[in-house]
């Protein structure tokens, strides 16, 4: 089903690409990863891996935002039926903290993480949104251009390559995650102390 997909997208040219990434990050579920097809589309045309990469990451980070701008709209009703009200100022002073960052981490890994539910968040507790892009963007360019760059190196070998290392990227995404969380609490107590 895979490859009658990917060559149904490469066929169809790059505007396919950038309609799924949007799609699927607008909060509409796939069944089709994005991830493999962008390793896919890169390994069938290995000329063109920059362009999937850059389609991949422009329509995933403008899916986002549209993802954002409905919750900033939506989002504190949202966020007062869903979390119980001693939690919010809690909860809220966490993100105003940390968010971008929990936000970072699974919008650059390949491993299913719940970055719709962040997206939300940063709609819901009015991040700004230029903060809100460059990180998604940032993230996005890093884990596109690399996948696409796995499968041009790889080429079919590339899917084997991602499951049998899945553990791997989960526990980058932890180490990450931690290193992240670690350098904003010396960031903190350095500024405090100043």
């Amino acid at each position: 089903m895979l490859e009658r997909i990917t060559a149904f997208l490469v066929a169809s040219g790059p505007w396919a690409i950038l309609l799924v990434s949007f799609i699927d990050s607008a909060g509409i579920p796939l069944t089709v990863g994005l991830d493999v097809l962008v390793i896919l589309l890169s390994t069938k045309q290995p000329e063109m891996a920059w362009l999937w990469a850059t389609l991949a990451s422009v329509g995933s980070s403008v899916g986002s935002l549209v993802l954002y701008v409905i919750a900033r709209k939506t989002g504190q009703r949202l966020m007062k039926a869903e979390a119980p009200e001693e939690l919010r100022p809690r909860f809220r002073r966490w993100f105003d903290r940390y968010g971008l960052v929990t936000l970072f981490i699974p919008a650059l890994v390949p491993i299913p993480m719940p970055m719709k539910f962040f997206v939300v968040c940063s709609g819901a507790f009015r991040v700004p949104v230029h903060h809100f892009l460059f990180t998604i963007l940032l993230a996005r360019a890093i884990r596109y251009s690399g996948e696409a760059y796995l499968g041009v190196q790889m080429g079919e070998h590339s899917q084997g390559f991602l499951m049998a290392h899945r553990w791997d990227m989960a526990l980058f995404a932890v180490i990450l995650g931690a290193s992240l969380y670690l350098l904003l609490r010396v960031s903190e107590r350095w500024r405090s102390a100043r």
